[in-house]
Parts: C-alpha cells; sequence; structure tokens
C-alpha cells in the first residue's frame, strides 16, 4: 500500500508537502546515492560480448512499455535476418542464477516478463541477475544467435551495449526528481546518451511524455499498444471481443507499472468493470483474487502467465501489441550494422 501511495506522489509531477515531510530524513542519502551512482559509472569496466547487444529499458521506476518493445524488436529484426537472443534479470523471481526460460517455465522461478517473452517471441531467453553471464550462457547454449537484445538492462552497467533505447510512459517523469524523492533511477541527462527514445502514450506522435524534454542526440519515437482479442486463461485457443463482456458482471485486474493504462484501454473498449489494482508483478495468491467469486476476470497477458493455477472462475487476458513507425528498425539495425562492420 506504501509503496503504490509512493509512486502516486512520485508521478503528481510536484514535490508535495506530504511526500517532503515523509522523505526528508533522506535527503542526505539521497545525495549519496547520486554520488555512488555516478562513481559506479565512471568506473564501471563493461564486459564485451561477441555479438552486438541492444538494450531497452526506461529511467523511472516501474513498467513502461519496455516487453512489448522487446517483442516488437525481436519480431522485426528476426524478419531482417537476424537471430535474436533474450536476455533479463528476471525481476521477482526465486534466486539470482542463470536460467534458461521456455513456454513451460514457471514465473515465480523465471520472471512474469521473460516467461511472456519466451512464449511470444519465438526466440532463446535468458535470465540472470548478472545479464553478461545470463548472455554467455545463451550464446553457448544457441551459438546460431548473432544478437542479444537486453530488457530493462539501461542500469546495469557491466554488460557493454552498442544500442540503447529508453522508454517512457504516459506518467512521464513525474516530479523530475531522483530517487528516493522522485521515480527517475538516474537523472534526465542521461537521455543525452541514447540512442531514441520511445513514448508509450496516446499523445500525438509529435509530443514527449509529460516533464520529457528531449536534448540533442537522441531521436523520438511514438509507441502504441493496441489491443487484440481476448483469450481465455484456460483455453488460449479461444478468443472473443470486447461484446461479448456487455451486460456482465465483470473484474478487471492489471499488476503493472501503470494500471492505469489497461483499465482506460477496457473502458475504450466499452466494457464496464470493477478495478482491482496491484503492484508491478505482484505475486499473486488465491486470496487476492477472492473478490471475483462467479463473475468474470479480465486481466493483463503479463498476469495472465501467474494466475492460471489460482482462478477457479472464468478467465480471460487481453494480448497486446506494439506498433512503431518502421523508421526505429531502419535505425537500430543501421547501428547494428556498424559494430558488425567495427
Amino acid at each position: 500500500m506504501f509503496a503504490r501511495w509512493l509512486q502516486r506522489q512520485w508521478f503528481q509531477r510536484r514535490l508535495t508537502p506530504a511526500l517532503l515531510f515523509l522523505l526528508w530524513p533522506l535527503l542526505p542519502l539521497h545525495a549519496l546515492f547520486v554520488l555512488v551512482s555516478g562513481w559506479q559509472r565512471r568506473r564501471a569496466q563493461p564486459q564485451r560480448l561477441p555479438v552486438p547487444v541492444l538494450v531497452v529499458g526506461n529511467l523511472t521506476v516501474g513498467g513502461a512499455g519496455k516487453t512489448p518493445l522487446t517483442l516488437w524488436l525481436a519480431r522485426r529484426l528476426a524478419a531482417r535476418g537476424w537471430q535474436p537472443g533474450i536476455v533479463s534479470r528476471g525481476y521477482g523471481r526465486r534466486g539470482d542464477g542463470v536460467v534458461a526460460v521456455t513456454a513451460d517455465s514457471v514465473a515465480s522461478e523465471v520472471g512474469d516478463e521473460p516467461l511472456l517473452l519466451a512464449r511470444r517471441s519465438g526466440v532463446p531467453v535468458y535470465v540472470g541477475r548478472d545479464r553478461g553471464a545470463a548472455a554467455r550462457a545463451l550464446l553457448a547454449a544457441q551459438p546460431q544467435v548473432d544478437l542479444i537484445l537486453c530488457d530493462d538492462g539501461l542500469q546495469h552497467l557491466r554488460l557493454a551495449r552498442d544500442v540503447e533505447l529508453a522508454v517512457f510512459d504516459g506518467r512521464g517523469a513525474g516530479n523530475g526528481w531522483r530517487l528516493p524523492l522522485g521515480p527517475l533511477r538516474e537523472p534526465l541527462s542521461r537521455l543525452s546518451t541514447v540512442d531514441a527514445v520511445i513514448g508509450n502514450f496516446s499523445g500525438a506522435a509529435t509530443m514527449l511524455p509529460p516533464g520529457v524534454e528531449l536534448p540533442a542526440g537522441p531521436a523520438y519515437f511514438p509507441m502504441t499498444l493496441q489491443p487484440g482479442r481476448f483469450e481465455r486463461l484456460d483455453r488460449p485457443a479461444a478468443a472473443v471481443e470486447a461484446g461479448y463482456f456487455a451486460g456482465r458482471r465483470v473484474h478487471a485486474l492489471a499488476g503493472i507499472g501503470d494500471p492505469g493504462r489497461f483499465f482506460a484501454t477496457l473502458l475504450g473498449l466499452g466494457i464496464d468493470f470493477v478495478a482491482h489494482p496491484f503492484p508491478d508483478h505482484h505475486a499473486y495468491t488465491v486470496a487476492d483474487l477472492s473478490f471475483a467469486g462467479d463473475d468474470i476476470l479480465l486481466m493483463t497477458e503479463k498476469d495472465a502467465v501467474k494466475c492460471l493455477a489460482l482462478v477457479p472462475g472464468e478467465a480471460w487476458y487481453l494480448p497486446v501489441e506494439a506498433e512503431l513507425p518502421p523508421a526505429l528498425i531502419e535505425l537500430v539495425e543501421e547501428k547494428l550494422r556498424g559494430r558488425q562492420a567495427a
């Protein structure tokens, strides 16, 4: 509860009196955090892999749309002749070691997002706290892989990279402050070193997410998430349109970085429901879902990989597909080809 309240304060785009009163004892810690992170960046000795590395990350805490973007990149690059593999930390899983992720893996052991990627991407997926070690294990097991996509690795300085993409959602940079006073993992000046900024929100193509100013250097690309048909949790082959839920008692849950984004999508589809937001990467229990009873339950695909054994009644999830300008893949491939030629 406190974590959700704190994030709401961060993303109000100002330092509220309540937040300042609560966190003012942490100001020295905040200053120390800034100094140490800067020192770590200057001292870092990145590990270079034998294949190019593309990192997808964000500057803010919580999800911003990295996983749909990673999936889009994997498919587009594979269509252009690359053979990508994906590495990720596997946030929220048990253990830190390197693990290969398959479609039959358990989310608590590999992480919800890597499991979703393994089921949807069709490429090898490995997780590990040390992304370099995970990538080396992947390359040893899958020697045909000629490109590593690192999902959520912008701050993982030990892994050298050739392309960096930074993603923001509609919450933008929040109040613009770094942790713990705001949602930023790194200062916004970090954007001057990335290759492109991706805006995952419903604004116009020329607009930046709130609070984000683009420095000279990186290109900007808008991203939208297009909903597909709802798929039944226990029978994915069964798919329905939003009209199926008209006039029925529906609950909706979302344990993502911004649950409101999922709820807004459902409202846009004309679905009437009771909303149940959960923290990002929430580890669901049967008790968490007891509110549903005999009613229909709707959820995100990221939640679905964790809820199959917990829902006795009728439950559906909504897959989404990222849509981005073709110019992004042109930029990415130009950078990757440059690494190969070097």
